[in-house]
């Protein structure tokens, strides 16, 4: 990871089975991810897309889906117009999710490298800390 990494992490009363479900099922991101619609097969190399619309703008997110170990791992790269800057390989952030536990219960750790600034990573982690707390609820909720 390059840059300032910014950490999210939550403890969630489900399986890692459950939860990896939450990440990957489209329905369930709407839930967690403001009503954002995603389209991915979920493969290495291939490309992720979210679109929404956020505080009343339109976006389209996307990025390429780097690593996939159900259960374990998720590793994907994302980059958003609005954050103002150009469409390019430096302006791309990698973001991982990890799932560590066993039978009901999961701990969750997201990060995101390449992030400027301790400034910019510490707004990175309060969004992030928002998101996984939105896929602990979703999980949770089963």
């Amino acid at each position: 990871m390059t840059g300032f990494v910014a950490t999210a992490e939550t403890e969630i009363n489900a399986a890692p089975q459950r939860v990896w479900a939450v990440l990957t099922d489209p329905a369930e991101i709407r839930r967690f991810m403001f009503g954002a619609e995603v389209r991915t097969d979920w493969q290495p190399g291939s490309p992720i897309v979210w679109q929404g619309e956020y505080e009343g703008r339109s976006y389209e997110d996307r990025g390429e889906i780097l690593a996939v170990e159900p259960g374990h791992l998720l590793r994907m790269t994302h980059y958003s117009p609005l954050s103002g800057q150009p469409d390019v390989p430096e302006n791309y952030h990698t973001l991982t999710y990890e799932l560590a536990g066993d039978g009901g219960s999961t701990h969750l750790t997201l990060r995101q490298d390449n992030n400027a600034s301790p400034a910019e990573a510490e707004h990175a982690r309060g969004m992030w800390s928002t998101h996984v707390e939105g896929i602990k609820a979703a999980a949770e909720r089963a």
